[in-house]
């Protein structure tokens, strides 16, 4: 099944996602939009992009992704692989402040990107796709996407913090 990512302007966007019960999470309906959800483009995706106002997001940056980033940007960002896994119901604390580092994009803001001041470390309370409880630890490129992805869930989008001098395309990426 190819899902619809929903961009910037469609309302669902801005909505906070509501949260799930055990039992829901444990329903073959989710356990299958889960599925689906895996097969999206992008290291993350919140619910909202797909028009489900549910707080369930899914992460996983593969090694593949990281194919054409520089060994000292992989260093830099910390960037390592991150295995498939859903995040339900999260709460997030930042461990550092934000600190603007590093140009950010979106699947619901296609061709844009912008530097975005994020934590450097954050620590998420959270529920996982079996409706276990868990805690996160996270730290550069992970701790980013967890924010970005996290920070959808209620409503926020990166073109909301962003620094509005640094928007850019895509295409015409100034140099780091």
């Amino acid at each position: 099944m190819i899902l619809k990512i929903h961009e910037v302007g469609n309302p669902v966007l801005r909505k906070a996602a509501r949260s799930l019960s055990a039992d829901e999470i444990r329903s073959r309906d989710f356990q299958d939009l889960i599925g689906y959800m895996r097969d999206t483009p992008g290291v993350g995706l919140a619910a909202p992009q797909i028009g489900e106002s549910l707080q369930i997001t899914v992460i996983e940056d593969k090694a593949e992704y990281q194919k054409g980033v520089t060994a000292e940007q992989l260093t830099e960002r910390q960037r390592v692989p991150v295995d498939f896994h859903a995040i339900i119901n999260p709460q997030i604390e930042l461990l550092t402040p934000p600190h603007p580092s590093f140009f950010e994009g979106c699947l619901s803001i296609p061709r844009l990107m912008a530097i975005v001041a994020r934590s450097r470390s954050v620590r998420v309370t959270n529920v996982d796709e079996h409706g276990e409880q868990r805690v996160i630890e996270a730290a550069g490129w992970y701790a980013w996407i967890l924010q970005h992805e996290i920070y959808r869930l209620h409503g926020r989008l990166y073109t909301d913090i962003m620094q509005p001098e640094t928007l850019t395309t895509i295409d015409e990426p100034p140099a780091q």
